[in-house]
């Protein structure tokens, strides 16, 4: 693969086929605001400016950079089929796309796809062959005040508060693959612990009778297990591959081993018709009490709001090294983990995070359905939440890194006597979570309006700033009567239903801002930047700040982890532990010192209640 192209890395590290044609780089490019392009005629016609792939048009990395409002945009590419493909069929991924997406290839409809987070494919069958050229017509529509899950993305011209600069259109990598008419879909891969093995849920298509699939388990020392099963029987055939107990080894922070699955579509007369390589990390998560355990064992989660955004690339990272350097900048201030927020972060991040032990909570960028102000009963999110963020457990699942699912966040609604469009989609997104994933933590809705009595998992979020102040707001969990949102807000309403005695975090704290490169004096008035509370005087009284709130929640015995914000200043919100470019603004040393002693839930498991 040429070493020029943006983002040249094979995009999906976790089942890896050894073909394949990257599609980044420059593309025909073309703004439409009255969505006429399709009566224009813009499937046929050559669009009149030039974009670089896979960055969005709001980015400088994009090479336009304008951060208007972009209703519909359109892409044109041709590109030459590979002819050594003879023989299999041509399949056209796109990692994401920003909102509604439509592909036509040689003037055909290929694909439609909704959600501005997931990754969505189109088979070619007969559209193009090995050898002929394609000509692939993407548009894309995005509506930036509709309901619509958009995450943090602005839905005023300029950024404000705690949303940023929009992403519209292609935001990750465009490839394509080749594949027999028989072949293996994304495999499911789930660890059993208990018992030494994987099982694996094998989906295939075109399946027919006499093929089937052996996999093979390895390890650095070579050949763990072998198993196959016949292809034909089910539509998605089962095996187990069990690991000797010699051979076993968990995947943890401290020991974040990766075994590796070889899978082959075999046919009839013995010949391998398709071919795959997977990762897979053997690990448990349970509950105990008030305890999250990896492993049977209790690990503090200390986890950092990470955001995902990039001043160059907004959602898409400049290269697969920033990705790298992200978990690597958290790991170093003491974090062994990330709330992945507002974002469904792209597979190769969570590839890194599994290779270097880091804990992630997957999430979804629900944000988007507001209709009105945000003090109103108003958030109105749609079934589409609901598809799109199963369109990302069913991508993510096989990632050992992801140890707990929050499909909403922050949704604010007072509970009522009559049931509401939020209580029904946070229901159906809880459940459907539960269904799609048994072996993983839901979390109904961070903070604010949990909806769901039985969620795995009950938290909120609490900005105050003074550490004595905000232990006495942790303190009623020694009780059973944790902090709630937002009674600090409106203290004669009801947001959530009763906690149940649930393992329960800080999810959202801290937020200290912190600009060095402002005046640095106390009480004045806030200039380009925002963080939460009093700014403070001078780096040490940060330092102070930090390790008061964390020491509160360390010390907690009901405590099973936190999530501070955050891991680097986004655009005018600087109260991250890194700036926006990445480079350091404190000394990590000490924020890392005030972390990493041991927490009260790590010792003997024993709770207060």
């Amino acid at each position: 693969m040429a070493q020029d192209l943006p983002r040249p890395e094979y995009p999906r590290p976790g089942f890896v086929r050894t073909d394949w044609l990257n599609l980044n780089g420059p593309w025909q490019f073309a703004r439409d605001p009255g969505d006429s392009g399709l009566e224009r005629g813009l499937v046929d016609a050559e669009l009149p400016e030039r974009i670089t792939v896979p960055f969005c048009p709001e980015s400088e990395l994009s090479g336009i950079g304008d951060t208007d409002f972009h209703a519909v945009v359109w892409y044109r590419r041709t590109v030459r089929v590979p002819a050594e493909w003879a023989g299999r069929r041509a399949v056209l991924h796109f990692g994401a796309v920003d909102h509604d997406a439509t592909v036509w290839v040689n003037g055909r409809e290929v694909a439609r796809h909704s959600g501005g987070f997931t990754s969505f494919s189109a088979d070619l069958g007969d559209a193009v062959r090995p050898g002929e050229d394609a000509t692939i017509v993407v548009r894309a529509r995005d509506d930036a005040k509709g309901p619509q899950a958009r995450g943090k993305q602005s839905d005023r011209y300029a950024n404000y508060s705690c949303l940023y600069t929009r992403t519209t259109g292609i935001w990750q990598t465009v490839w394509m693959e080749p594949v027999a008419d028989t072949h293996l879909g994304r495999p499911r891969i789930t660890p059993d612990l208990a018992a030494g093995c994987f099982h694996l849920d094998l989906p295939l298509a075109g399946s027919r009778a006499g093929h089937h699939v052996r996999a093979r388990l390895t390890d650095a020392q070579g050949t763990v297990s072998e198993a196959s099963v016949a292809a034909h029987l089910d539509l998605a055939p089962r095996l187990v591959l069990a690991i000797p107990e010699e051979r076993r080894r968990s995947w943890s922070p401290e020991d974040p081993h990766l075994y590796e699955i070889h899978l082959d579509v075999v046919d009839a007369s013995g010949a391998v018709v398709d071919s795959a390589v997977c990762t897979a990390g053997l690990r448990s998560v349970t509950v105990d009490g008030k305890r999250v355990l990896l492993n049977g064992e209790p690990v503090f989660q200390r986890l950092v709001l990470d955001q995902g955004y990039y001043p160059d690339g907004l959602m898409t990272a400049p290269d697969d090294a920033a990705l790298v350097r992200d978990i690597e900048l958290s790991l170093a201030a003491g974090f062994n983990g990330a709330r992945l927020h507002q974002k469904v972060f792209e597979e190769r991040f969570l590839h890194h995070a599994d290779r270097l032990g880091y804990l992630v909570w997957g999430e979804f960028g629900d944000w988007g359905a507001n209709t009105g102000p945000v003090s109103t009963d108003n958030q109105q999110p749609t079934s589409g939440f609901v598809a799109q963020w199963l369109e990302a457990v069913e991508r993510d699942y096989n990632h050992p890194s992801i140890i707990g699912w929050c499909p909403l966040n922050e949704t604010r609604q007072r509970l009522s006597d009559r049931r509401s469009v939020l209580d029904d989609v946070t229901r159906a997104m809880f459940l459907a979570t539960k269904a799609a994933d048994t072996t993983r933590p839901v979390l109904d809705a961070s903070g604010y309006a949990h909806r769901v009595p039985e969620t795995d998992i009950y938290d909120s979020h609490c900005y105050e700033q003074n550490p004595e102040v905000f232990g006495k707001l942790m303190s009623g969990l020694a009780k059973g009567e944790p902090f709630i949102n937002p009674q600090d807000e409106t203290p004669d309403a009801t947001w959530s239903v009763p906690y149940r005695g649930q393992p329960y975090f800080c999810s959202e704290f801290g937020g200290i801002w912190w600009n060095p490169d402002e005046a640095q004096a106390a009480g004045e008035d806030r200039e380009v930047s925002w963080g939460y509370g009093q700014r403070p005087r001078d780096e040490e009284e940060f330092h102070h700040r930090f390790a008061g709130l964390t020491g509160v929640l360390l010390t907690d015995p009901d405590m099973f982890g936190y999530c501070y914000t955050q891991l680097t200043d986004v655009f005018q919100e600087q109260n991250g532990i890194y700036r926006f470019d990445r480079s350091e603004k404190l000394d990590v040393a000490r924020v890392r010192a005030a972390q990493v002693r041991p927490a009260a839930i790590e010792g003997d498991g024993q709770s207060s209640t």
